[in-house]
């Protein structure tokens, strides 16, 4: 579908995501050898945004898969709707003097039966999870597994099965092949190490904070109706605030929030009120807080007289 990378970047960009030349050109790697894709970085630079902006860019549907602690391969691939099976259980009991009426041995009657327990475990009663669902789409999907570090090291390894053959065997039904190779997306916020063979089956790409210039460039296109100098003090506020070493630095998601949260309040600029009374758009931390006050205490005892001083985006500030 994609000839060269730059086809990739405009094509992300159309689905508001702004990719840099390292990630465009990891996705059409992906995308042409046919392999899944590992994502690392902090939480929320864009790594699930990025699923979701290649399945745009791709036109094909998403089908995601949140992983966390505990999660099994049932939660993942399939479970048999019991609810259904009993009404059908209430149902074939009904009829079973009509199925067994004609039977002229236990053997017949006993052949009969299991052709119901048959239908019984079919997959008119088989409740599909994303890893089914994905494997049995009936067109191309892209298949995201978001969080992966947070499953158990046992559910890793039953995903490199899947990843491996992208099919799976149901003892009641056999083996189902995939209709379809999906386009795989895994996503890591580094919570815990990934194993070596999940990652040998993986192309690898990390992505960090964006640099001012591609923050700026987001914000602008995700909330346009900022002011444009606004904008740039905001970036740049973020930018420094993600220096102090926080418990948790602002993610991208945050900025745009606090963005938006600017528009609504009519801010012409970031002035000293405007900046403590929306510290919590960004940061999720008291501790983080009052370090970001502190800060703010400091640049001003240091800049008092610097004419610069009202405006909390210029360089005087945070250094």
């Amino acid at each position: 579908m994609f000839n060269e990378v730059s086809q990739v970047t405009s094509a992300l960009a159309q689905q508001q995501y702004i990719a840099t030349d390292e990630i465009a050109t990891v996705m059409y790697l992906a995308d042409k050898l046919g392999k899944p894709l590992l994502a690392e970085g902090p939480a929320g630079v864009g790594k699930t945004e990025l699923a979701k902006a290649w399945a745009g860019a791709s036109n094909k549907r998403l089908i995601r898969l949140q992983c966390y602690e505990g999660l099994d391969e049932s939660k993942a691939l399939y479970e048999w709707e019991y609810a259904k099976q009993m009404l059908y259980t209430q149902l074939l009991r009904d009829k079973l003097s009509d199925i067994l009426e004609s039977a002229s041995t236990l053997g017949e009657a006993a052949d009969r039966l299991a052709q119901e327990e048959d239908v019984f475990f079919s997959e008119r009663f088989l409740l599909a999870r994303p890893l089914l669902q994905a494997i049995l789409a009936d067109e191309p999907v892209v298949l995201l597994i978001d969080e992966i570090d947070r499953a158990d090291a046992e559910f890793e390894a039953f995903l490199l099965e899947v990843l491996s053959d992208f099919q799976v065997s149901i003892p009641e039904l056999g083996t189902i092949q995939a209709n379809h190779r999906p386009t795989v997306f895994l996503t890591s916020n580094n919570t815990r190490e990934l194993s070596e063979a999940l990652k040998r089956r993986c192309l690898y790409l990390f992505i960090d904070y964006p640099t001012r210039e591609a923050e700026l460039k987001i914000v602008r296109m995700r909330v346009p109706e900022l002011r444009a100098k606004l904008a740039e003090q905001a970036v740049e506020v973020v930018q420094r605030l993600r220096e102090l070493d926080l418990k948790k630095n602002p993610s991208v998601s945050e900025t745009l929030d606090w963005a938006r949260a600017l528009v609504m309040l009519n801010a012409d600029s970031l002035d000293r009120n405007t900046l403590e009374n929306t510290l919590t758009v960004l940061l999720k931390h008291e501790a983080d807080v009052q370090k970001a006050r502190r800060a703010l205490q400091m640049s001003d005892q240091r800049h008092d007289d610097d004419p610069r001083r009202r405006g909390y985006g210029g360089s005087s500030r945070w250094s």
